[in-house]
């Protein structure tokens, strides 16, 4: 009888205890592009990638399950999820997920390519997804804000689930090099909210080569062989003209006047040497 009354009071007991809430009726996570979550958390694919092991010992070695990054009762995205832990949802047993890295598992991309979205969905369910890309210029240097991300690429609402995952396509972007692909999983009949981070790699900007035209080597023109001045020509000796035989002079040439005197002198001092010599001839015959 006390043995009765035992189990009927725990009976009682049992029932009034409420009852723990039950888990959300939705889990999932992008696996293509691989997600950082699925990539490196509880399960995740590629747990022996470098920035995998350095997000598990940023979180003491405990990362939580791949599929299970979210929020409850997200009114705004932007004011619920802190700038710097975009890829954590803020979530601290995720916070390795928000190291600045440019290792972490990615995607090889291009420009213009209409990306295939594979979500994994572990409990589906319904809902809106919301797909970022980082603006050109971002930096993998720095933690993600929002700031890098500006508006969606695009919105897709409840996509088919096919073989257990959601599959979605999005055109990308003109980008180059390194970028992240920011994925929004709203459910519509929970109230759950799941982020993820995939790493994308789109080819390096290409560098325009500056061509230099090249300059033509012009051989320097041959030098001349110096000329040699012309001497100067003799000027011809004066001709003695009937007028300077006559003993007419010039102004133009007084070396041509100086000759004309040097010959009347000669002349004169001829003749009186003649006079002289006819004189003294006849003072001898009047002697005699």
């Amino acid at each position: 009888m006390f043995v009765r009354r035992i189990a009927a009071a725990a009976l009682v007991a049992v029932a009034t205890v409420p009852a723990a809430p039950s888990p959300a009726s939705a889990h999932g996570a992008p696996m293509t592009p691989i997600s950082r979550s699925a990539a490196c958390a509880g399960n995740g694919v590629q747990r022996d990638a470098a920035a995998c092991k350095a997000a598990l010992k940023a979180t003491s070695g405990f990362l939580g399950a791949y599929d299970n990054l979210r929020l409850a009762n997200v009114q705004d995205d932007r004011t619920r999820v802190p700038d710097g832990k975009l890829c954590s949802a803020g979530i601290d047993l995720y916070r390795g997920l928000d190291l600045a890295r440019d290792d972490f598992p990615s995607t090889p991309v291009k420009s213009g390519q209409n990306l295939k979205i594979t979500y994994r969905g572990t409990i589906p369910h319904q809902g809106s997804f919301r797909i970022f890309i980082t603006r050109p210029g971002y930096d993998p240097s720095k933690k993600l804000t929002w700031n890098d991300l500006g508006d969606p690429l695009t919105e897709i609402k409840d996509p088919p689930l096919t073989d257990g995952s959601y599959r979605m396509k999005v055109t990308l972007p003109k980008r180059a090099g390194r970028h992240i692909l920011y994925v929004v999983w709203e459910t519509s009949s929970t109230p759950d909210t799941y982020y993820s981070c995939s790493d994308l790699v789109f080819p390096a900007p290409e560098v325009k080569k500056t061509v230099t035209p090249a300059v033509q080597k012009t051989s320097a023109a041959p030098t001349p062989p110096p000329t040699e001045e012309p001497e100067p020509a003799e000027e011809p000796a004066p001709s003695i003209t009937p007028e300077l035989a006559a003993g007419v002079t010039t102004a133009d040439d007084g070396m041509i006047d100086l000759g004309h005197w040097l010959i009347v002198g000669a002349l004169a001092v001829a003749a009186l040497v003649a006079g002289g010599a006819g004189l003294s001839r006849l003072r001898r015959r009047g002697t005699r």
